[in-house]
């Protein structure tokens, strides 16, 4: 019970660090807007700043893994699988329906489902330590 307890902690806080990220991104991208930014640059500036604050968050808080070169790369792959994974999925919904929207809200849940699991399992997971074994003669 405890074991489900911290697990179900561990997805609402993994839900949580996406919100907070979204806000980021859209922030960014919003201050660049007033300020004059063309649109392309800001949306681009938002979405990094909103990924690097997204890596940071889920390797420190939802993952309390050390953050390095290889998770990020990791990382890096798993939001590649899933702009695939978006991608897909509207372009799905413009062919049967002709809502892009309607594809962007499908994918949602299936990025976010396989970005945790990625994440917990892949890019942030916790290695056994390794334990060396002395014998007596």
């Amino acid at each position: 019970m405890r074991s489900l307890t911290r697990h179900s902690r561990q997805v609402a806080t993994y839900i949580a660090g996406g919100v907070l990220c979204a806000l980021v991104d859209i922030g960014v991208m919003q201050v660049l807007l007033r300020a004059g930014a063309h649109f392309t640059g800001a949306t681009t500036a938002g979405f990094l700043a909103g990924l690097l604050v997204n890596y940071a968050f889920h390797s420190r808080v939802t993952f309390d893994a050390a953050a390095s070169a290889s998770s990020f790369a990791r990382y890096l792959c798993v939001v590649g699988l899933n702009y695939l994974l978006t991608m897909g999925c509207v372009s799905m919904a413009v062919a049967l329906a002709g809502m892009p929207l309607a594809g962007k809200i499908l994918s949602l849940p299936l990025i976010a489902a396989n970005g945790y699991l990625l994440s917990k399992f892949w890019i942030f997971r916790k290695r056994a330590p390794k334990t060396t074994t002395t014998e007596k003669r």
